[in-house]
């Protein structure tokens, strides 16, 4: 069978500017699969439903606020069970693979893909891939059941193992091959799905019947396209413990600093949103808004006059903070860990030293500095309520398009509907802060800290956004927890 190389986007258009970014699906390249009907018809949990299946043409925009002339713009499929089905339940052979650091939610996803598979579709034959990419050419697995995974959702980490790096696709493709795989669900960063889609490429060039469907996992919530990522809810709610320790500490001393170290490599929405719901911090500082120490409106300037007003300050900085200051006072280095990411110099530590040189060329203000870093212990723990709720709908969505024939997509949240997004546009750039939207506004106006930003570093950052759109605020879901605007995800305002 002779497929061309790269498999091209499935652009849709239709009136009034209308544009579907479409996923592949396994009868772009297989002809004359079989289809069956969904088993969910004669499933006794959705005999209330009063509309089985979502129809055909269902898309969901990725800009949902418009003007009265503006083009309907872009939209994703969207989500949920298919009338037919491109798999007999029977033959399914499905696996779970996770990838990169830890998340709370892992083990959440793990099971309602094991769960959904077997309670919904009848599936029961379902692997676990152990330690990451590698496992699969390692030909490490654990048979998972609804038994088995009954109660990891209260563990933190995840079961399977993860590793970092030791994607060799063609390996992998051939394990798949070896064991009768079907079904590949993979779980993890942007760098994750990457390696997801030169996997999908590889099935597709061997013109294998076999769907790969991504999770994105990010902590930092750094993934584009979609509202938010599993683990950040339970995340930010957990800073809290972190910060208010630091607030404790600090007003409990003459002159007291809490300074705490947040996850955060490149996009600092963990301490934006944790900096806002605690109210206590007196400072954010984040990898989208540069800052400097000394001189007129400056961060010491700034420390000063904070501890002269209440006599204790609390201060949160993201790890990818203030990079190229370390950089310039320190040997830098260009070390990356096995999936690409860039070694980062500890901000925590060198900001803390910096501040305690600084006042001690005054000793008429000493001070008393507590440094507090919870990122491993915010990785680990499990995840909330409201992430187990949103790794239900995401494990979910990906099980139905899987069994709908879907593949080479990733499941995600797009303006608070479930969507399947091409592997492509969450790979394509970073979600980040945008600290000319509104959202960085309401932290600078709840902190009262300076912008640190000079009218030339504003007008670069307007220039590098995304073009104008409508500005918008972010709803609230009937969790109610933030549930942001694609249009703000895109921009990097969540």
């Amino acid at each position: 069978m002779e497929i061309e190389e790269e498999y091209p986007a499935k652009l849709l258009q239709g009136d009034n500017g209308y544009v579907l970014e479409d996923v592949p699906h396994l009868s772009d390249y297989i002809k004359d699969l079989p289809t069956y009907s969904n088993p969910l018809q004669n499933n006794p949990a959705y005999s209330v439903v009063k509309q089985y299946f979502v129809d055909y043409d269902d898309s969901v925009p990725q800009k949902i606020v418009v003007h009265k002339t503006s083009p309907r713009g872009t939209h994703f499929r969207r989500a949920g069970p298919r009338q037919k089905v491109y798999f007999d339940s029977d033959e399914v052979r499905a696996c779970i693979v996770t990838c990169g650091g830890l998340c709370p939610g892992l083990n959440t996803v793990i099971r309602e893909i094991v769960c959904g598979l077997s309670h919904m579709y009848g599936v029961h034959r379902i692997l676990g891939i152990e330690g990451g990419y590698r496992g699969f050419y390692a030909r490490n697995t654990i048979p998972l059941t609804p038994k088995s995974v009954n109660d990891i959702h209260k563990r933190g980490g995840t079961i399977l193992g993860t590793s970092r790096g030791g994607h060799d696709t063609k390996k992998i493709v051939d394990n798949i091959q070896d064991r009768e795989i079907n079904q590949v669900y993979i779980i993890g960063g942007d760098g994750t799905q990457m390696g997801a889609s030169l996997i999908f490429e590889e099935v597709r060039r061997r013109g294998l019947k076999v769907a790969v469907v991504g999770i994105p996992k990010t902590i930092d919530n750094d993934i584009v396209v979609i509202d938010k990522s599993f683990g950040f809810d339970t995340a930010v709610e957990e800073a809290q413990r972190a910060i208010g320790a630091a607030h404790v500490e600090a007003e409990s001393s003459e002159n007291g600093i809490g300074v705490v170290k947040l996850m955060g490599r490149y996009s600092g929405f963990i301490a934006m949103y944790a900096t806002l719901a605690s109210r206590d911090v007196d400072c954010c500082l984040i990898p989208e808004s540069p800052f400097y120490l000394e001189g007129a409106g400056g961060l010491f300037e700034f420390i000063e006059k904070r501890l002269k007003e209440n006599g204790h300050m609390v201060l949160v900085v993201a790890e990818g903070a203030g990079q190229e200051l370390i950089a310039e006072s320190m040997r830098s280095t260009d070390l990356q860990d096995p999936s690409g990411n860039k070694l980062l110099l500890d901000v925590g530590l060198w900001l803390s030293q910096k501040i305690k040189e600084h006042f001690t060329k005054k000793p008429q203000m000493v001070i008393n500095l507590k440094y507090i870093d919870p990122t491993y212990m915010i990785r680990a723990i499990p995840s909330n309520a409201s992430d187990n709720v949103y790794c239900t709908l995401l494990a979910q969505s990906a099980v139905h398009g899987a069994m709908a024939g879907y593949t080479g997509f990733t499941s995600g949240l797009v303006n608070g509907r479930q969507t399947y997004i091409p592997f492509y546009r969450v790979t394509e750039s970073r979600n980040k802060v945008v600290i000319t939207d509104r959202m960085w506004a309401r932290l600078l106006s709840s902190t009262n800290q300076p912008s640190f930003l000079s009218h030339e570093d504003i007008e670069e950052a307007a220039r590098e956004e995304a073009p104008s759109t409508p500005q918008q605020d972010s709803a609230i879901g009937p969790d109610g927890n933030l549930v942001p605007s694609a249009h703000q995800s895109e921009n990097g305002n969540i």
